[in-house]
């Protein structure tokens, strides 16, 4: 765990990371068969910049997505209380282009994580640490100029078949994020 807060420290003394453009809080729970397992990750965001209109009230869009997190295992039979995560994801989303006071999103990402741990339990085995993580979700931004975020996503993490066994994990989050 100090490895990866000594690298996100880091990575924030890049110069291009105090350009960061928001800020997310993530609180999960995984719906996996066999585990019991409550995830909670912060993470800055930088926007692409870019929109490409669909059609007069939508665009899409999107932003870069760095987060860092930990994973509480109280699974059965458990193979350690804990796992480190460090994520990177591009996300798309598309939302209005010309919001009224609640500007709703449908968003997607594949990205890829770092774990500090592979067994959740002896049932559950992710067997690398590199795993990809693909995300959907909707959400709504609000408040003044729309600087406040709350969003639903479903994830799921695995290796792709990397390795096996390729078991995966899937979390339900609840994630809030703040716009500069």
């Amino acid at each position: 765990m100090r490895k990866l807060v000594v690298l996100g420290c880091l990575l924030l003394a890049v110069p291009q990371a105090h350009a960061v453009d928001s800020v997310s809080f993530e609180l999960g729970t995984s719906d996996s068969s066999n585990v019991s397992v409550d995830m909670a990750r912060i993470g800055v965001q930088w926007d692409w910049s870019k929109r490409w209109a669909l059609g007069s009230d939508w665009h899409l869009g999107g932003f870069w997505d760095l987060a860092v997190g930990y994973w509480d295992n109280d699974s059965h039979n458990r193979a350690s209380s804990g796992i480190a995560d460090v994520g990177f994801t591009p996300v798309f989303r598309i939302e209005q282009t010309n919001p009224g006071s609640l500007a709703p999103y449908i968003e997607a990402g594949i990205g890829f994580h770092y774990i500090s741990k592979t067994s959740i339990n002896h049932e559950r085995q992710l067997s690398t640490r590199f795993q990809f993580g693909d995300h959907i979700g909707v959400g709504l931004r609000f408040g003044p100029n729309h600087v406040y975020d709350m969003g639903y996503r479903f994830q799921h993490l695995s290796n792709a078949g990397i390795k096996e066994p390729n078991n995966g994990i899937n979390f339900h989050q609840v994630r809030l994020q703040y716009h500069f």
